[in-house]
């Protein structure tokens, strides 16, 4: 039987000056962490959703546009690049159901993209503007915290991940993966903002050991997390766009062309005349 095929997700070659930005509502929302559990059940380790959003916004940041053949195996498989000709349809992964949950859940991926993609290129100076890159970061302390007395009580010792944890643990998924990709650049002053944002990001993987100071779950909840976590995760948003900046103002990397040497001139000619190189092809 012929393996059912889908078409490649349109992040490609969105025209984002054009396309609308619908932004995922609570019910999208709620129907991608669905999907997800139901991947859960033929693949273990298929992570959350706020571990998606890292790693998605990792590849819009990225030097080099990376392919969903190239970076789907990579969140939803076993890391093997799919074999897919340029412009050919993606096989379906073998963690989706079918054909139709894969295209449904790449359909709303696709818009979290452009989404994503269209606030980094938006000119904002606050992040209090409507229009500023949100991260789908979720206080789970905060949300366990706000829970029924017995229900807290059922997730007694569990580890429980710190507000941003989960979202920059993908972002640095995506980082780690594709490490050319990432390199730091030879000019200096781009290297170190390069470190600086990279840092920014990589301090919201760490645990938040702070006083729970305010709720990020529900304002009016009990806290949760430190006053320095939220503006660790301010300093994570800002650096989002600094990476950006950075490798668009770049562009991808340019492998260096290595000429082969020539032979010296009393050398045999390569071409096999016998003759010496000068009196030859050197002539």
């Amino acid at each position: 039987m012929t393996e059912p095929t889908l078409p490649t997700p349109a992040n490609d070659d969105l025209d984002l000056a054009t396309a609308p930005v619908a932004a995922l509502g609570p019910e999208e929302l709620e129907e991608i962490d669905n999907i997800l559990d139901d991947l859960r059940a033929r693949g273990e380790e298929i992570p959350q959703w706020e571990f998606c959003d890292g790693f998605m916004t990792a590849l819009i940041c990225s030097r080099r546009p990376i392919a969903p053949a190239e970076y789907l195996p990579m969140l939803l498989g076993d890391g093997a690049e799919l074999d897919v000709a340029e412009g050919a349809a993606l096989p379906v992964l073998p963690a989706f159901a079918d054909a139709a949950q894969q295209a449904r859940f790449l359909e709303l991926w696709d818009r979290r993209w452009v989404e994503i993609t269209t606030q980094l290129d938006t000119d904002v100076k606050t992040l209090d503007d409507d229009r500023t890159f949100q991260p789908e970061a979720m206080d789970m302390r905060g949300a366990v915290a706000s829970l029924p007395e017995a229900e807290r009580a059922e997730m007694e010792g569990q580890e429980i991940p710190s507000f941003g944890q989960v979202w920059a643990l993908g972002f640095m998924f995506a980082v780690e993966n594709w490490p050319e990709d990432w390199a730091a650049p030879r000019d200096k002053e781009a290297a170190k903002w390069l470190d600086d944002a990279l840092d920014r990001i990589v301090a919201l993987t760490e645990d938040d050991t702070g006083k729970p100071e305010v709720c990020m779950y529900d304002e009016d909840g009990p806290p949760s997390t430190s006053q320095a976590r939220v503006e660790a995760f301010g300093e994570a948003i800002w650096a989002v766009y600094d990476l950006r900046q950075l490798w668009k103002s770049m562009g991808p990397r340019v492998e260096t062309v290595r000429k082969a040497p020539e032979p010296g001139r009393n050398d045999p000619c390569h071409c096999g005349s016998g003759k010496k190189y000068k009196k030859c092809h050197g002539a």
